[in-house]
């Protein structure tokens, strides 16, 4: 039994599709597969913007439109028949989200709508592979996730309540799997009152992941536009090495300190079970893909991470007094109440300076909280960069040139703020 996850890269377009039920179809022959899929191409980002819009009383309309033109031109080209189930389908999802909109309450929280509208994108990605295998000669079953992976309410970002969502997964889908593949939504939970909650940004690794832990899965595999793990993003650097085989400790630094191929969440229910995880290319599936498991690296090659839009802050006391283990506590609470995570933090005897994803109403939130009580700077449009396993060599070239507001060092990673 294995557990394949599928980006929103791998379910774009039609061609995309076509690719996705090739690398099935070949495993499904000899395999249970559970079928985990994001929102497609940049679903989740337009979906963002269209509650942003409705949230402030603004127009979406012509947001929404252009969501459903951009599905509804794929479907029309995936399912040639006009009468196909799937148009309905796909139409009553979107009328449903529609609804949910045109019924905004400015007394409910921001968080908890986004859970309920973004997940739309899910929704709709699932419902066309689903109907699109079938077509293809590949019956399989569609299971909504959120009656599976069952969480709390904490809003876009929900914590898995872990006995209760594999009672019910074990309960209900291997004996599902056992007559076809399954066909999911990555990114979803829900609570045990109906409502939708999502698991994080890029939170699809993470259900995959979960589904591979209670179904003691033989594996796992996230399909990506990419080799495999690479040790730098091929946006920034032009000569990245892929990983043949990592371990699971190394896997779970480099996606906390920022790495996109995995979301950070991922690695710890699989390395519970030591379920091995394949990072696996679909432009190029025979490819060998990186292995991520209980091994053992003596040497590897240093990791680039790099995180965008980054604000350095920096505390200090008003009567320049040292900054005590109960000023830093003060300022924790604060960033705890707010949910802001800290990305990197240095103190000095009068300062202490952390960095984190910007935010803007956050931050502000942050300032008011805490003004009265510490002189405040900060620093925005920012870059953190981390190399683990570094060398002089990586440490020299990847700081060349940059203006550094913000430098700390361990045994094996280094962590540098700049322009």
């Amino acid at each position: 039994m294995k557990v394949f996850k599928f980006g929103g890269a791998s379910v774009k377009d039609a061609q995309a599709f076509h690719n996705l039920y090739k690398i099935v179809k070949e495993h499904s022959a000899s395999d249970q597969l559970l079928l985990v899929v994001s929102a497609m191409g940049k679903t989740t980002n337009a979906l963002e913007q269209v509650l942003e819009l409705a949230y402030s009383k603004s127009d979406y309309r012509t947001d929404l439109q252009n969501s459903y033109t951009y599905h509804q031109e794929i479907v029309q080209e995936l399912f040639p028949q006009q009468s196909h189930p799937v148009y309905e389908e796909l139409e009553q999802l979107f009328s449903k989200l529609q609804h949910l909109l045109q019924s905004f309450l400015t007394d409910v929280s921001y968080d908890l709508l986004y859970d309920q509208v973004v997940s739309f994108g899910e929704l709709f990605s699932s419902t066309i592979l689903h109907h699109f295998l079938q077509t293809q000669g590949l019956p399989n079953t569609w299971v909504d996730s959120r009656k599976y992976i069952q969480t709390d309410t904490t809003w876009r970002e929900a914590r898995v309540d872990w006995v209760w969502t594999e009672r019910i997964i074990k309960r209900d889908l291997p004996s599902l799997l056992a007559q076809r593949p399954i066909v999911t939504q990555g990114f979803l939970g829900g609570t045990n009152n109906g409502l939708t909650t999502t698991l994080g940004r890029e939170g699809s690794d993470y259900s995959a992941a979960i589904f591979a832990h209670c179904l003691d899965a033989e594996s796992m595999y996230i399909w990506k536009d990419v080799d495999g793990l690479l040790n730098a993003d091929p946006k920034h650097f032009s000569d990245t090495i892929r990983y043949d085989q990592i371990s699971y400790q190394e896997t779970v630094e480099m996606a906390y300190y920022g790495a996109s191929v995995i979301h950070p969440k991922t690695i710890k229910p699989l390395a519970n079970k030591l379920i091995p995880l394949y990072v696996k290319s679909f432009i190029n599936p025979a490819g060998a893909g990186t292995k991520i498991c209980d091994c053992t690296n003596d040497k590897i090659a240093p990791a680039y991470i790099i995180k965008e839009n980054q604000c350095l802050i920096s505390f200090g006391a008003k009567d320049f007094a040292f900054v005590s283990e109960r000023n830093m506590g003060t300022i924790f609470n604060a960033l705890s109440e707010l949910r802001i995570k800290i990305n990197l933090m240095q103190n000095s005897a009068i300062s202490f300076s952390i960095c984190i994803d910007l935010h803007q109403e956050h931050l502000q939130k942050l300032i008011q909280t805490l003004q009265d009580l510490f002189v405040i700077h900060y620093n925005t449009g920012l870059r953190l960069y981390t190399i683990k396993n570094y060398e002089t060599l990586s440490t020299q070239k990847a700081m060349e040139g940059k203006e550094v507001l913000l430098e700390q060092r361990t045994r094996s990673t280094l962590h540098f703020v700049c322009k």
